[in-house]
């Protein structure tokens, strides 16, 4: 009884913090510009899509589907979010309609295995560059730049990564925060799950003493529960990327060229209006891609770097 409890206390949490981010969503209509924009880009000298995208005449994309705002489920059972709109522009590019694309929900571990059994053409789901992913996958540029934070409760002593020693850290498996704490705070302890909201519920149902994940994710949940707040320490420069098959050079050259294009356009920001409330748009904005804003991804192992 007591797991069928906090499961839907979970599910309950989740729920409430999509719907805060589903107010912000659009309408039809507001795709209209884009759409237009879209469709002259694609009669310019660009790469060509990769065959067997166009041979099908859609794309099988991975997003995640229980991290708003990038990537989620909103109160209509439809896929949204900050990632899913960059799908949906990828859609235009392709073949002139945003609805041209199948999405697959992904967890943390998942996505990895989903380019290299090509159960997916691509996976744009917060996925953070690492030199260690970068041995099996292939990344196209970096879209956008996150950091690692820490969600606590308002009365917890952690103000920083400094104070987890004996304390409680969940976060995902296959992240590169479950490696990170393994190598560089051997005496705190990690209770790790296979997705996000597993994790969240650890630690609401008391389980972990924190929260450790991307500030993206993290700043909802904080903004949405008046007991939860973020500490103030940012660590792990977390650049996204999209994930493609390795060796498939066709395909990261048509979405470096699409992403090239967005950023011209500064495209990006409008995403953001559309899927991120507007008291967190401003910090948001720095973080994305814009004709004078760009990211590069950390080279070497973040996750032995134990000095931020």
């Amino acid at each position: 009884m007591k797991r069928i409890v906090l499961a839907l206390a979970g599910v309950s949490l989740v729920a409430a913090l999509v719907a805060t981010w589903s107010a912000a969503q659009p309408t039809g209509k507001t795709h209209v510009a884009a759409t237009a924009a879209a469709r002259s880009a694609a009669a310019k000298a660009l790469p060509p899509l990769p065959p067997e995208v166009k041979s099908r005449g859609r794309w099988n994309i991975g997003v995640k589907c229980d991290s708003p705002p990038f990537g989620y489920i909103d109160v209509t059972g439809k896929n949204a979010g900050f990632d899913v709109e960059i799908a949906r522009w990828f859609s235009r590019f392709a073949f002139g309609k945003s609805n041209r694309v199948n999405f697959t929900c992904l967890t943390t571990p998942t996505r990895e295995p989903a380019l290299t059994t090509n159960r997916v053409d691509l996976v744009i789901a917060t996925f953070t560059y690492t030199a260690d992913r970068d041995t099996r996958i292939d990344f196209s540029r970096a879209y956008y730049k996150a950091t690692g934070r820490l969600l606590v409760r308002n009365d917890s002593p952690i103000k920083s990564t400094s104070d987890l020693a004996g304390r409680t850290v969940a976060t995902t498996s296959g992240s590169i925060y479950d490696r990170w704490v393994k190598n560089c705070f051997k005496d705190s302890k990690l209770l790790v799950t296979d997705g996000f909201t597993n994790a969240l519920l650890a630690f609401r149902d008391g389980r972990a003493d924190t929260l450790m994940w991307d500030d993206t994710v993290l700043v909802g949940l904080a903004a949405a529960d008046q007991n939860l707040k973020l500490t103030d320490d940012l660590f792990l420069p977390l650049p996204y990327g999209i994930g493609i098959k390795q060796g498939n050079t066709a395909m990261k050259r048509w979405v470096d060229s699409r992403l090239n294009l967005m950023a011209k356009k500064d495209a990006f920001v409008p995403l953001l209006k559309q899927t991120v409330p507007a008291r967190f748009l401003a910090a948001f904005s720095k973080n994305v891609l814009r004709p004078k804003q760009v990211f590069y991804y950390t080279k070497g192992d973040l996750t032995t770097q134990c000095t931020q």
